[in-house]
């Protein structure tokens, strides 16, 4: 049986629209692709956009959600939210937020500014 990593993608970033939202954030756009990779959500949470990396791991046989998050992903992430930034034409403030996914989707967390740039 093939699994549709796609679709369980798709489900993955809904449930953490819901969960942005319930948190305040208004969502701008999502799956923006850029020469780098993909966005998964672009929201503005009162006068910061925020580049939204959603990961779900349904086991933690190779870690938690929020580990996939790795210093090469930290690296691709900063590269797609400058290139937003500079296509898009914005000003003010910016961060990388990711919305991590452990087990059934029943615990979700929110780590606002994931990567820090120095």
């Amino acid at each position: 049986m093939k699994i549709n990593t796609k679709k369980i993608g798709d489900s993955g970033e809904d449930l953490a629209v819901n969960f942005l939202k319930k948190e305040g954030y208004e969502i701008l756009e999502r799956n923006f692709r850029s020469r780098f990779g993909e966005i998964d959500i672009v929201a503005r949470e009162g006068r910061t956009v925020c580049i939204v990396e959603v990961k779900w791991r349904k086991s933690s046989k190779f870690g938690s959600a929020a580990d996939a998050v790795d210093l090469k992903k930290q690296l691709k992430l900063m590269r797609m939210a400058k290139e937003y930034y500079l296509e898009r034409n914005l000003t003010g403030p910016i961060r990388i937020d990711v919305v991590a996914i452990d087990g059934d989707g029943q615990v979700v967390n929110l780590i606002r500014n994931a990567v820090f740039e120095g």
